[in-house]
């Protein structure tokens, strides 16, 4: 379900496996609810999430003062983050930004919207790993729900492995939805701190052409990111 990677007074970094969800589903405890009972903490606090499909980097305080501040950060959108997505599927654009509202759709998905009033705001680089299948890096400077996955099928390069927003009959052949929240960064009570995790779940997130094809992506804040004004 997870692993720790650092437990710190303040908080507790974990690496998030795929397909397990973060609430409790069917009286089953879910892994925000599992990590506190067996790290036997005695408050913690949910800062924020990832889709039960989503593998990777997770952040929990341990006090109401860390949670607070955390939560204050990603509202005013000072977290940095970026995720690793693997799609079998040619993007309209390489590269650039993705912006728009998003509306809820069917099945418990949403749309992306052309409208601008509260939007949804992702940037991307892509590249080809190996015939037919291409890698992502992504940095959304937004937190919507699905950003991610209705952002790169709004450019014809649904996930490999996402049923909800690809073909479902491919995804079941899939060993996984190929998302994971690669890197975090934050600063609180003085101190900056990142955490980077590469995925560890899925053929091709562990093979030696996804490998190869990440190699100059290991330290994504040293990317060429383009300023974007706003992101409203």
């Amino acid at each position: 379900m997870y692993d720790v990677i650092e437990n710190n007074p303040d908080f507790v970094v974990i690496y998030k496996k795929p397909n397990t969800s973060f609430h409790s589903e069917n009286g089953e405890p879910g892994l925000f609810e599992t990590v506190k009972q067996r790290e036997g903490f005695s408050e913690l606090y949910p800062v924020h999430r990832l889709d039960k499909v989503t593998s990777g980097v997770l952040v929990m305080a341990k006090t109401a003062d860390v949670n607070r501040q955390l939560v204050d950060a990603f509202r005013q959108r000072q977290i940095e983050k970026y995720y690793l997505a693997i799609s079998n599927k040619k993007p309209l654009k390489k590269q650039g930004l993705i912006k728009g509202d998003m509306s809820p759709s069917r099945r418990g998905a949403y749309k992306l919207l052309p409208a601008h009033e509260n939007p949804a705001v992702t940037q991307f680089f892509s590249k080809s790993i190996v015939a037919g299948r291409r890698l992502f890096i992504i940095k959304p400077h937004t937190g919507k729900t699905h950003q991610i996955r209705v952002a790169l099928k709004s450019i014809g390069a649904p996930i490999t492995g996402d049923a909800l927003y690809g073909d479902s009959q491919l995804a079941s052949m899939s060993d996984r939805c190929y998302l994971h929240a690669f890197s975090i960064a934050f600063f609180i009570n003085g101190a900056h701190y990142r955490y980077t995790q590469m995925p560890r779940e899925g053929d091709y997130f562990c093979d030696e052409y996804f490998s190869s094809a990440s190699a100059e992506w290991q330290e994504p804040w040293l990317l060429p990111w383009p300023q974007i004004a706003s992101a409203n």
